[in-house]
């Protein structure tokens, strides 16, 4: 049996696939400009702008009045103040400029305040991820759990990490030795949406980031809640989307992890 699809999300859906389909084109062609060295970076802006834009058309096509909160274009009001479209055009920019086939469109539906769909999109590879606030998640179809590890030490944990010119350097190495000290490894594959579609499909036992932005992990977090995990801020709080900073895991390993990572200073 197919799984319950509300509208709203079938139109999440059809707005990824449509601004999916130039980024495919685009990704193909990007690996005939990695001879330039100005030629990537300024594709990718455009692609990212242009995927936005897609979003934001069919999206309102659908749904008159709702708002939007973008990586691209900000704060955009609707006259439907109880609803917002929470997007990233291209999550995990630097993978696509790079042309590694790991990035996403990234698109949540808040209603009231509250996360209640979420669709993950990698064009690529044709994976797509959906929840729905009591449906359940689905990766192409198939329902999703987290994994059932209770232990730290056969559990493989997912980050991200900053790169250049930003904060947080030291802190994300003390991070990850006290991590690696006591886990079977540490991933970091560069795209957030991705990560917590990964732990939303029990690839990954846990995920933890900081310096995120809403846009980043909006569909994720509705994935993990709807394949039976938790998420939080690292506070151990509910306010992912204003402190930027992210754990998602099952509710054996939550706790474990969130008392590893507040116990280091930083």
């Amino acid at each position: 049996m197919a799984p319950y699809s509300s509208p709203a999300l079938n139109v999440m859906v059809a707005a990824a696939r449509k601004a999916g389909r130039p980024l495919i084109r685009d990704f193909n062609e990007l690996e005939n400009l990695q001879i330039s060295m100005k030629g990537p970076a300024d594709f990718v802006t455009s692609a990212d702008k242009r995927t936005e834009k897609i979003l934001i058309e069919e999206l309102s096509r659908a749904r008159p009045g709702y708002g939007f909160l973008g990586e691209e274009g900000g704060v955009l009001k609707g006259a439907d103040a109880s609803h917002r479209f929470i997007i990233d055009p291209i999550d995990g920019t630097t993978n696509f400029m790079h042309g590694i086939p790991h990035f996403a469109i990234s698109i949540g539906l808040e209603r009231e305040g509250q996360l209640v769909a979420g669709v993950v999109f990698n064009p690529v590879t044709d994976d797509l991820y959906t929840a729905e606030k009591g449906h359940g998640a689905y990766h192409n179809n198939k329902r999703l759990r987290v994994a059932a590890r209770k232990e730290l030490a056969p559990a493989v944990i997912a980050t991200g990490l900053p790169f250049l010119g930003k904060d947080g350097h030291a802190r994300a190495a003390a991070e990850m030795a006290e991590v690696m000290n006591v886990t079977a490894g540490i991933r970091r594959f560069g795209a957030a949406s991705l990560d917590l579609a990964y732990v939303a499909a029990g690839r990954f036992d846990g995920f933890w980031e900081r310096s995120l932005q809403a846009w980043d992990i909006a569909a994720g977090i509705v994935l993990v809640r709807e394949a039976g995990g938790m998420v939080s801020d690292l506070n151990g709080g509910a306010d992912m989307l204003g402190s930027g900073t992210v754990l998602a895991s099952n509710e054996y390993l939550q706790p474990q992890i969130l008392k590893l990572l507040k116990g280091i200073k930083g």
